[in-house]
C-alpha cells in the first residue's frame, strides 16, 4: 500500500448489480455531480493493457487465455487505480467488488488510504429485463463504449448500421455475446457471488435500488440518499444527464 490521502470526507460509492442493470449509466450521470471519477472494471483492465504496464501484461495474458481475471489480479488493478490523484476525493466503482474476497480487500485498501467505507447501491432488476436490454444494445467497434438502442444519440429510426459513436465516430455493432443464451449464463455466474456479496454489505450503508426505471429518476434517488448521508453536494436538478445509456458488463 502506498501513501494515505487523508481524505476523511472522500466519497466512495460501489454500484452492485447484474450486467445490464444500468450501473454504467448511473456512474456516468452521478460522477459529475459528485466531482469524482466513475471507474468500471472493464475500462480499468483495458487501460492497464493499453499502457503496457507489467500489471497490464499480466492481465492481457489472462484474457488471451480465455480465463477470468482472478481476485488477486483484480485487487492489484484496483489498488493501483485508487492511488492515482483523481481518486483522492473519492470514486464510484462499477463492477468491483464482485466477490466477498474482493470486498474485504477493498475495505482494507480504503482504510490504508484513510478513506471511508463505501456506500453500496444494489441495482435490482429481473433477469428477463436484463435479457431485453442487452439484446438491444450496441458497442463502438473502436473504443468499446456501450450504447442502448434507446439512446438519445440514436435518432429516430436510424438503422443500427448507420449509428456511430459520439466519441470517435466509429460504427456501432452488436456484440456476439449479447444473445439470450450467453446473457443468461452471465447472469448465472453473477448470481453465484451476488447473494454472498450483498449479504456482506447489507448491514452497513447498503441501499437496494429498483433499476427498471428512467435513468434520471434513478439518479435523483441516488443523489437524494447521498445528500441525506452528507456525501453529495446539494445541486439543483438531476445529476448531469448522460447522452447515452451504457451498461457495463
Amino acid at each position: 500500500m502506498k501513501r494515505g490521502y487523508g481524505q476523511l470526507r472522500a466519497k466512495v460509492i460501489v454500484l452492485v448489480g447484474p450486467p445490464g442493470s444500468g450501473k454504467g449509466t448511473q456512474a456516468a450521470q452521478v460522477s459529475p455531480a459528485l466531482g469524482i471519477p466513475a471507474i468500471s472494471t472493464g475500462e480499468m483492465l483495458r487501460r492497464e493493457c493499453e499502457i503496457g504496464s507489467a500489471l497490464g501484461r499480466a492481465v492481457q495474458a489472462v484474457l488471451a487465455s480465455g480465463q477470468l481475471v482472478s481476485d488477486e489480479l483484480m485487487n492489484r488493478v484496483i489498488s493501483s487505480r485508487l492511488q492515482e490523484p483523481d481518486c483522492q476525493n473519492g470514486l464510484i466503482l462499477d463492477g468491483y467488488p464482485r466477490t466477498v474476497l474482493q470486498a474485504r480487500f477493498l475495505d482494507r485498501l480504503l482504510t490504508s488510504l484513510n478513506m471511508p467505507r463505501p456506500v453500496i447501491f444494489h441495482f435490482d432488476i429481473s433477469n428477463e429485463d436484463v435479457v431485453s436490454r442487452l439484446t438491444r444494445r450496441l458497442q463502438c467497434a473502436e473504443c468499446g463504449r456501450i450504447f442502448s438502442t434507446n439512446s438519445k444519440l440514436m435518432n429516430g429510426d436510424t438503422a443500427a448500421s448507420e449509428m456511430v459513436c459520439d466519441r470517435d465516430g466509429s460504427t456501432l455493432v452488436h456484440r456476439a455475446d449479447d444473445n439470450a443464451n450467453s446473457i443468461r449464463e452471465r447472469l448465472r455466474q453473477y448470481e453465484k457471488n451476488a447473494k454472498l456479496l450483498t449479504g456482506y454489505y447489507r448491514n452497513r450503508g447498503y441501499y437496494r435500488i429498483s433499476a427498471n426505471r428512467a435513468a434520471d429518476e434513478i439518479s435523483n434517488e441516488l443523489l437524494t440518499i447521498l445528500r441525506s448521508r452528507s456525501v453529495a453536494p446539494i445541486l439543483p436538478g438531476p445529476a448531469g444527464a448522460a447522452s447515452q445509456l451504457s451498461y457495463s458488463v
